[in-house]
């Protein structure tokens, strides 16, 4: 069964003939290859079986080794399918299942071949899953490289992740992330963002990042670690441009000024580097929780970010850490929300947030609603690979939705309009809040 549980590159391939692709001889319509590397999963994601190893391809040796590759189609066809393997050690058998039809196929050679399975129908547009296990008594296992589709239907388009450039085989996999932009007063210098965030109940999946107070210098949010582990996360890039953190110059680097009990300050690298500081806690899913972030000049050519987070019941708040950013002279700009998947593993889980009661207050201690908001996809998604994201507004909040192969698919800059909370403006004894 599929789990309800994913930077989103869709990409739109051109029908391309099987002799160009492949080499061979071509049958009538047009044939596609989709490779395992950027399209296939754990069918289990929390259970151990197969995987999309360094060459790109899948192996699978027992019906323990579970995976399950997706491509999308844009109306009703009719497809043949054929997988491109081969046996790893003395041949082998791949169960391969599409709805409620099922196969099993001989793979026998060392090198890899096209090995036909079978014809599906589908429907309607939307996504199709292929599911691939092997067989109880192989004696080595086989390798799978691709899917081979091949339609009659007239137009036909598929979408998937074409292949690895720029690294994309782990970006699809990861799938798209989604962002929402917030309106905010233009003409006032804006010191404070509020935002309050619920996950569903079942959509608090590993590998999710919830970031709730986005802003021009960094993020702020939490995140499902582990099984075992939930994090608050807070980040501030350096103005000094790199992925390693190490290479940062001593007077461009991100000073911690103070933190919240039990909070890890560290680095962090690979999307620019900077300064950042986590807590491990026990958030749940259905319940809110208010995230408060400070932007303020000190008046010598630097910034301090301060970030606070608590439960909304509980009317708590606690400090999670205060940063200053050399090189900048600024008030908050920039305010934002996004929601991403930073697992591959869980890239076919659907993952959901709720963003409501957002606020900014200027520096003149003016609240002033946000109730609109602009949405936007990275890569993966703007660029074609994969489809499986929206966002929206529903009563009082904001919302957005990715990976998992659901068939909507949002568009990118579309704005929303929630319904007010002014009666729930925020209440915050600001002298009182823990500075560390």
């Amino acid at each position: 069964m599929l789990a309800k549980k994913s930077l989103l590159v869709c990409c739109s391939i051109t029908l391309v003939a099987a002799c160009s692709l492949f080499g061979g001889t071509q049958a009538e319509g047009a044939q596609w290859l989709v490779p395992t590397g950027g399209n296939a999963f754990p069918t289990d994601p929390d259970a151990a079986g197969g995987g999309v190893g360094r060459r790109g391809t899948v192996s699978l040796a027992t019906p323990k080794d579970a995976l399950s590759v997706y491509f999308h189609t844009d109306r009703a066809a009719n497809l043949s399918l054929s997988v491109r393997a081969r046996a790893k050690r003395g041949g082998g058998k791949l169960n391969v299942e599409v709805g409620s039809q099922s196969w099993q196929v001989e793979i026998e050679g060392k090198a890899f071949a096209d090995e036909p399975v079978g014809t599906v129908s589908v429907a309607q547009a939307g996504y199709v899953r292929v599911n691939l296990s092997g067989g109880e008594a192989n004696t080595g296992g086989v390798e799978v490289s691709d899917i081979v589709v091949s339609s009659d239907t007239t137009d036909l388009t598929l979408t998937y992740v074409k292949n690895n450039d720029g690294n994309m085989f782990y970006w699809g996999r990861r799938g798209p992330s989604v962002h929402l932009r917030y309106d905010v007063p233009k003409d006032r210098p804006l010191r404070y963002a509020y935002t309050e965030i619920t996950v569903p109940s079942g959509q608090d999946v590993q590998g999710s990042y919830y970031m709730a107070n986005g802003f021009g210098q960094g993020y702020f949010g939490f995140q499902v670690n582990g099984p075992q582990e939930r994090r608050v996360l807070f980040s501030v890039w350096s103005p000094f441009k790199t992925d390693n953190p190490r290479e940062i110059p001593e007077d461009k680097r991100i000073v911690a000024l103070g933190r919240g009990p039990d909070v890890h300050i560290g680095e962090f690298g690979n999307e620019g580097s900077g300064g950042q500081s986590y807590l491990i806690y026990p958030w749940k899913a259905g319940r809110t929780y208010r995230f408060l972030t400070e932007v303020r000049p000190d008046g010598e050519g630097r910034t301090i970010y301060t970030s606070w987070f608590g439960d909304k019941a509980d009317d708590t708040w606690r400090l999670i850490a205060s940063f200053r950013r050399p090189e900048t002279d600024t008030h908050l700009t920039g305010f934002h929300s996004f929601l991403e998947n930073f697992s591959p593993t869980y890239g076919a889980e659907t993952r959901q947030a709720e963003y409501g009661n957002v606020w900014v207050r200027d520096v003149d201690e003016q609240w002033h609603e946000c109730t609109r908001a602009r949405f936007s996809v990275d890569a993966t998604g703007g660029g074609g690979h994969r489809l499986d994201f929206i966002g929206g507004a529903e009563g009082d909040h904001f919302f957005m939705r990715n990976c998992g192969f659901f068939n909507e698919t949002g568009k990118p800059g579309q704005s929303f309009t929630r319904q007010s909370t002014a009666s729930d403006q925020p209440q915050i004894e600001f002298d009182a809040l823990p500075r560390g």
